[in-house]
């Protein structure tokens, strides 16, 4: 076996090492205060009341046995939130249609108006003494309902004739807007070429269909929020969330309330993947407190969490590709259509910007459809879209490199995207690494060992994210011990503390252990995008740079002052301060921090970044399984990722990304799915019932990280966060596929949908 392995460019003296995680010690002794453990004096206890149909409109709601309950302290519903208060007493004209759509949708998610959407609904809330006494008002809360047929799957939604979510929601389609309501939100299509002439050019034509059932991100940490609002009119929210702004703005948009008046506090978090960027909980604790007067908190259960926050999207999808005798695509057409839940927003742009990503393909077309059906909202989940458009468009890479009896990886090589490839939807690569990687993947010893068992098969699979930039802010506050302490606004959810420290701690010529991350409250920092699409340790990291060079600028105009000379005879180097004419005159980082006092008081670096030149991220993974005819459980044998990652600032927590979305991505392919009866209910909220894999299921997930340096960052960094978890769905697939000699067009590939296929 190989261990794991880095492919490096450049060597730095603190980027690319593996210090110990900041934050490392007071979560192993649980001291790390998580947002279940917020403990305000006077708390209320919230509750939700949620709906029992997947589909019906609320005909009436009675709460006023409720609110006598003896503890009950305050109770809600959908009237009570102010933006749809606004919604309702408007008026005629005052909003516009497309306006009301928006915040309607926005509203409703939080507290349901006329129509309950899903199963889990929230349709009241309660903030009571305890939990025991706001559950057993919940019960005591009267809805009327008159159940409406629920669609729950997005190939039913599109059917002319399909049961309608939203009567005033129409079709917007490459500018026009359809006449008659649909569930078929929007339709976007991008082209490159003339696919139908490319497709009668080539030698074989292949199309097939594919669908992957809805997955839950699987964070263990519930949702969970505490609200108090002040007398003053002060709105304290503290909460688990991969983006405080956005709990801010979403809050101040809901409650028609300045954002002025909202401190949003980033709770620790208990894993997120992009779930945790939604807001579920914070506007209703926020009115709650209004009401009462006293905190409240409100935390999810398990059920809740799967029921009622987002998953990733099921999706239906068709890809049609052409390609010559030697192996060389010509053509490609991909047909996405994906599950918003019950308001418009699935991933599926993403997705099919996703979907041809890895291949220089003369003529492309892409089209998507995003379509609401009787679920949850779907979220964000690693490389939203990605993952499953991956699984369609590699999976048939698979199918049509054995129709050709081409190597997987000699095929992806011959087409592989490369610096200067323009996508079917426009943008042109710059320098990119997947290339390198398919070597990477050629050469591995993995690959190159044979498998020997009977009903083993081997899977390749390559995966994209386009990565991201978006607003940072960061300031750097130099101590007059020479430590420094670095506050951002970037939650930590994969070592980012660690990762940003060390970019400061190379730019300012210092030890990595003198540099003392916090992250802070909305008040404390500058406007700071979420943590998610990789763009943390790139932007965050990034705006550490910047405040670093500014402290470096700080640090020479003070010690210009001490020597009275000019700050252009200073020179800043490797945390030495020095004189360039008189070599005897130079300080420590650590001496000059002494002196500034006396010199114009503490030095103060800041910093405030929307960067471009993100980097676009490629991965190739390889798998090999076992799989059992006589009782169709497959068995993942070996598993290897490989990642061009531009510059690994701390290789151990890019492993750690590497192999956790590989860990997904598994579950994913062979286990993982909501399951919903035909009333449109789950049947299988919670972790004894929605199987991901365990230690037990995997092999050790090997790495290999391949530095391509990024061009568009100082250190060379791409994001890394979102690659890992979309090889491995069409690499698995592929795998089982090839091992019993049946074609795998629907995820999970589950022991029943095996032993289906064989029979």
């Amino acid at each position: 076996m190989v261990a794991n392995q880095v492919l490096s460019e450049v060597e730095y003296r603190v980027v690319g090492k593996r210090p110990v995680r900041p934050d490392g010690v007071d979560k192993v002794t649980g001291r790390a205060q998580y947002g279940s453990d917020l403990r305000l004096t006077g708390t209320l206890q919230a509750k939700i009341l949620r709906s029992p149909h997947a589909h019906a409109e609320i005909k009436s709601i009675d709460i006023s046995a409720a609110e006598a309950y003896p503890g009950v302290r305050a109770v809600i519903t959908g009237k009570d939130l102010p933006l749809s208060a606004k919604l309702a007493n408007a008026a005629p004209g005052e909003i516009s249609d497309s306006d009301r759509q928006r915040m309607g949708f926005q509203a409703n998610n939080f507290l349901a108006g006329d129509k309950v959407l899903y199963k889990g609904h929230a349709v009241a809330a309660v903030a009571a003494v305890d939990s025991n006494s706001a559950e057993a008002a919940l019960a005591l809360i009267k809805v009327e309902y008159e159940e409406l047929p629920p669609v729950i799957n997005v190939k039913d939604a599109m059917r002319e004739g399909s049961a309608l979510l939203h009567e005033n929601l129409h079709t917007s389609s490459l500018g026009e807007t359809s006449e008659k309501p649909s569930n078929v939100a929007s339709y976007m299509l991008f082209e490159k070429g003339d696919v139908e002439q490319g497709f009668a050019q080539s030698d074989i034509v292949i199309e097939r269909e594919y669908e992957t059932a809805s997955v839950h991100q699987g964070y263990i940490e519930p949702h969970t929020a505490t609200a108090h609002w002040n007398a003053d009119g002060q709105l304290n929210i503290w909460c688990s969330t991969q983006g405080s702004f956005v709990v801010r703005a979403t809050t101040s948009d809901v409650l028609q309330y300045p954002i002025s008046k909202i401190k949003v506090t980033p709770m620790e978090i208990g894993g997120g993947f992009g779930g945790k960027v939604t807001c579920y909980q914070e506007p209703v604790v926020a009115v709650l407190s209004k009401k009462t007067g006293q905190p409240v908190k409100l935390v999810m259960s398990r059920t809740e969490v799967f029921e009622a926050s987002g998953p990733a999207p099921g999706s239906w999808m068709k890809v049609k590709l052409g390609a010559n005798k030697d192996g060389k695509l010509i053509s490609g057409k991909v047909t996405l259509a994906f599950e918003a839940g019950a308001f418009p927003g699935s991933p599926v742009l993403p997705g099919s910007t996703c979907s041809l990503a890895c291949y220089d393909i003369p003529n492309g077309l892409n089209e998507a459809y995003d379509v609401v059906v009787n679920k949850p909202k779907t979220a964000a989940y690693r490389a939203p879209g990605s993952p499953q458009a991956a699984f369609a468009v590699e999976s048939l890479v698979d199918e049509l490199c054995q129709e050709l009896n081409m190597d997987p990886i000699e095929f992806r090589l011959l087409n592989a995207s490369k610096e200067g490839t323009r996508k079917v939807e426009g943008p042109v690569f710059g320098k990119i690494g997947l290339i390198e990687c398919l070597e990477a993947a050629r050469n591995h010893e993995h690959y190159k060992t044979p498998l020997t068992g009977e009903n083993q098969a081997r899977g390749i699979a390559a995966g994209f994210w386009m990565n991201r930039g978006f607003h940072s802010s960061c300031n750097i506050t130099v101590n007059q011990d020479g430590t420094v302490n670095l506050t951002m606004g970037s939650v930590d959810i994969g070592g980012t503390r660690a990762s940003i420290s060390q970019q400061a701690a190379e730019t300012l010529g210092i030890e990595y252990s003198d540099v003392k991350p916090t992250i802070v409250d909305t008040d404390s920092i500058g406007y700071t995008m979420v943590t998610g699409g990789s763009r943390t340790s790139f932007a965050t990291g990034w705006a550490a740079i910047l405040a670093s060079e500014d402290v470096k600028q700080q640090m020479r105009e003070r010690a210009a002052k001490i020597w009275e000379t000019s700050v252009d005879d200073i020179e800043y180097k490797d945390g030495v301060i020095s004189h360039q004419s008189d070599p005897e005159l130079q300080f420590t980082f650590a001496e000059l921090a002494r002196q500034l006092n006396g010199t114009g008081g503490t030095v103060t670096g800041q910093a405030n970044i929307d960067p471009s030149g993100e980097g676009n991220s490629f991965g190739v993974h390889l798998v090999d399984v076992e799989v059992d005819r006589d009782t169709g459980k497959t068995k993942v044998l070996r598993y290897t990722a490989i990642q061009d990652v531009g510059k690994a600032v701390h290789p151990s927590y890019v492993e750690g990304q590497m192999q956790g979305g590989a860990v997904q991505g598994i579950g994913w392919a062979l286990n993982e799915e909501y399951f919903f009866n035909d009333n449109g209910h789950m049947m299988n909220s919670s972790f004894l019932d929605y199987r991901m894999p365990t230690a037990l299921d995997l092999p050790m997930i090997d790495t290999v990280i391949v530095e391509v340096a990024n061009p568009g960052h100082p250190y060379g960094v791409r994001g890394v966060g979102e690659v890992p978890i979309v090889p491995p769905l069409p690499a698995v697939a592929s795998a089982v596929s090839r091992a019993i000699g049946v074609r795998m067009q629907k995820l999970p590939v589950t022991p029943g949908s095996i032993l289906e296929a064989l029979w």
